[in-house]
């Protein structure tokens, strides 16, 4: 497989992940809240999305957990190596997604009256999310792969790597 399939097949794992984890992170996060509405899961969402996506395209995942594993000398697909895999994109992708989320809804709190802490609110919120990020993770990053190879019409069962 060329540079420019795996491009290609990145980056729609990457918008694949990134809609799936602002979906449920937002839905997280409004409802542990206390407070959720529509509106505001719409928002947390909207949001969420596009830093997603932009995290995404910037960070290059793949080569981030190549170096990561070869790091620990684990063998690529193999229990070990997804849990880590999994790890380091919710060590990336949760803290800012979470800190947005967090932030937008403190600043709708405080103007309403409310007395809050920013920083109680965002780790309690950081601490569920992460957990709820790292099972998300490890469990839609290897289905969105096999689709998106198959979306190319890349053999899935020839692993990328």
């Amino acid at each position: 497989m060329d540079n420019k399939m795996m491009k290609k097949i990145g980056m729609t794992i990457s918008l694949f992940m990134g809609v799936s984890m602002s979906f449920f992170l937002s839905l997280t996060g409004t409802l542990t809240s206390g407070h959720f509405t529509l509106p505001s899961w719409i928002i947390s969402f909207a949001i969420s999305v596009v830093i997603s996506i932009i995290i995404g395209f910037l960070v290059p995942m793949k080569k981030i957990n190549d170096k990561v594993l070869g790091a620990f000398k684990l063998k690529p697909f193999s229990f070990p190596a997804r849990c880590m895999e999994s790890f380091v994109s919710d060590l990336i992708y949760t803290p800012v997604m979470t800190f947005c989320m967090v932030f937008m809804a403190y600043k709708q709190a405080i103007s309403h009256g409310e007395s809050l802490s920013l920083g109680r609110m965002f780790m309690g919120s950081l601490l569920i999310c992460f957990v709820v990020g790292f099972i998300l993770i490890f469990i839609l990053m290897p289905l969105f792969m096999k689709a998106a190879m198959k979306m190319y019409g890349v053999d899935p069962s020839k692993k990328p790597r």
